[in-house]
């Protein structure tokens, strides 16, 4: 059986380290903004090229903290895309304010800009483009966009599966190109700790101050409360582990990038449509469309090979928040969501195993 995704196998020469480093921290008690949350956002800040980082909860509250920390207006509007995890429309919701849907390109997993200008209005006030799959949005045509507007509109990015991607054109890397970039590090991830984590990056240190607040309670300094927060702090064990982990997420998303090269040249099969990703694109995932996925889904199951859906649903269709989308249709997020499916595209995985995957593939 060809794993989707096999975290034990990608870790396990970093694991004695591991554990070692957590020994250390159990004998200090040292379990709550610690020396290593400390340590993993200053080697987070500089990785991404942001001047401030702050570690929280997870990567949902990664959001919510970033757009709590502008304090816009209850029920300002933030555009998001149709297709993206359900994280990024419940941060929306929970910050209080209101997600515009926009729908995403026609052969990429990503949203469509030109779209994004019907969609600003006046109560326009964030818009949050998700790198979905590691591919990069274009945050400088969307920021010229806004300064064609002349109108005050932060791009807070969603980064969660884009940690090292980078824009081809500048070759800075995702988490410096924005206002606020917000990471998750779910296990699963291109860094990914052993638990729930994330973290907030910016190079405005007003913002950084408050970001900093807002997810230690709404306080710098013990029992000051100068703003009502979240308790969303990223642990001392998590961060170590983070931090160990740092400075493979290069060489393991190059492996990455190598194995989707491999799919894009070898996999030729007139049933099987690929996605166009970006050049900086970290590959986080590798999605195909396939036009009868049961079939297919009963296809690899028979040839033993891993897979996964990102996302069955996109955002209008969820069952939570229909009602806030009542009557909208995204063609192309809902095509994704139709007849996306992932195939493998873990970083260890074997030449073997990958022309397995391919020759499988081109004989269905």
């Amino acid at each position: 059986m060809i794993q989707f995704y096999n975290l034990y196998r990608q870790d396990k020469d970093t694991h004695k380290k591991i554990l070692s480093g957590i020994k250390k921290i159990l004998k200090n008690g040292d379990f709550i903004m610690g020396k290593q949350k400390n340590i993993f956002e200053k080697n987070f800040a500089k990785f991404v090229g942001s001047k401030f980082a702050v570690g929280c909860g997870n990567g949902t509250d990664a959001i919510t903290i970033a757009l709590k920390s502008l304090k816009l207006p209850k029920n300002s509007e933030v555009i998001i895309p149709a297709m993206t995890y359900c994280s990024t429309a419940f941060s929306v919701i929970n910050a209080g304010l209101k997600p515009i849907l926009c729908d995403i390109e026609s052969n990429s997993p990503l949203i469509d800009i030109n779209e994004i200008k019907k969609k600003i209005n006046n109560k326009t006030k964030v818009i949050i483009p998700v790198h979905l799959y590691g591919s990069v949005v274009n945050i400088n045509k969307i920021r010229n966009l806004i300064r064609s507007t002349k109108k005050k509109i932060y791009i807070i990015d969603d980064c969660a599966q884009a940690h090292g991607a980078y824009c081809s054109k500048s070759s800075k890397k995702v988490g410096s190109l924005s206002d606020i970039s917000c990471f998750s590090f779910y296990p699963g991830k291109n860094l990914g700790a052993y638990g729930d984590a994330g973290i907030v990056t910016t190079n405005n240190e007003k913002i950084y101050i408050n970001i900093n607040k807002i997810a230690n309670l709404g306080s710098d300094k013990k029992y000051i409360h100068d703003l009502v927060g979240l308790n969303s702090r990223l642990d001392t064990i998590q961060s170590l582990i983070l931090n160990l982990k740092l400075p493979k997420v290069n060489k393991l998303n190059k492996k990455r990038v190598k194995i989707a090269k491999s799919y894009h040249l070898h996999i030729n099969n007139k049933k099987i449509f690929k996605l166009k990703y970006t050049i900086g694109a970290v590959y986080h995932q590798y999605v195909i469309i396939v036009r009868n996925r049961k079939n297919f889904i009963n296809y690899l199951t028979k040839k033993r090979i891993g897979y996964g859906f990102h996302y069955p649903y996109p955002i209008n269709k969820l069952h939570s928040l229909r009602p806030f989308f009542r009557g909208q249709n995204y063609k192309y997020a809902e095509f994704l969501a139709n007849n996306g499916i992932s195939i493998p595209i873990d970083p260890n995985l074997s030449v073997k195993e990958i022309m397995y995957i391919i020759d499988s593939l081109n004989k269905y």
